[in-house]
């Protein structure tokens, strides 16, 4: 395999195969470099998510109805909350205001219930974008916030650092995939879109060795679990001028597959 130099003195080798850490989707800007630089990309979610049974909920001794506003940080977490009111026999009353922390996750909640815009806030993306709705009944109603087992960090600290009456409820998990069949198989490059990927990766093969492999992060929590592992980041996004991942491969690729 032939090496090129750029004028940092970062090597950069032919890429023919990339595993991208996450499900495939019905359409990808990833695709058209596929096409473009003659490569073999495959799809496969390192995590997945696991519900927890109504009898383990119960142990938590919550009854979802007893809390007045609902807090929703994801589809999943929408999808598990309404999955075990179903399972416990639960019927949320009809006045549960519900805080949605963006739009698509708003969207969402109108296929489990009667969506009245005047019960339901909607954020762009962080918890501060609903901070006036919460704060509007933060002394008027309790509030419960369903997560998986890694919780919800930065809502959980807007909460107690703003005297909150609430409760978190663990209603799904996020867990690593079992990739024992990819033991045998290389790949020249892997992306990886969160720290949990990189966790998943060890907890499959806990004696993985980087060596000519290429790395790919998405943001700085990935690229920091990719670090406190000892591998070296080849591409990573966002970054100044570069908006996407595909964006961030395109430059890499540009270079590596170039002709000589």
């Amino acid at each position: 395999m032939t090496a090129k130099s750029n004028a940092k003195g970062e090597t950069y080798r032919r890429v023919n195969t990339i595993l991208i850490s996450q499900p495939k989707p019905e359409r990808s800007p990833l695709y058209e470099l596929e096409k473009q630089y003659g490569l073999k990309i495959d799809w496969r979610p390192f995590i997945h998510v696991e519900p927890v049974s109504v009898k383990e909920f119960r142990k938590q001794r919550i009854r979802p109805n007893d809390f007045g506003g609902i807090i929703f940080t994801s589809k999943y977490a929408i999808e598990h909350f309404f999955r075990l009111c179903k399972e416990m026999r639960i019927e949320m009353p009809q006045e549960t205001r519900y805080f949605c922390l963006t739009e698509a996750v708003s969207n969402y909640l109108q296929k489990f219930i009667v969506y009245r815009k005047r019960k339901v806030a909607v954020g762009n993306r962080d918890i501060e974008d609903i901070k006036l709705a919460l704060m509007k009944y933060r002394r008027k109603l309790r509030f419960l916030l369903p997560c998986s087992n890694l919780g919800a960090k930065r809502v959980s600290q807007f909460l107690d650092e703003n005297d909150f009456d609430w409760q978190e409820a663990e209603m799904y998990r996020t867990v690593s995939s079992d990739l024992s069949d990819l033991k045998d198989i290389t790949y020249d490059m892997l992306v990886f879109y969160s720290p949990l990927g990189i966790k998943s990766l060890y907890d499959n093969f806990p004696d993985f060795k980087q060596n000519n492999t290429r790395i790919a992060v998405w943001g700085d929590a990935t690229s920091k679990a990719v670090e406190e592992r000892g591998l070296k980041i080849n591409v990573k996004a966002p970054q100044p001028g570069i908006p996407s991942m595909t964006e961030a491969l395109k430059r890499y690729l540009d270079i590596s597959n170039q002709s000589k």
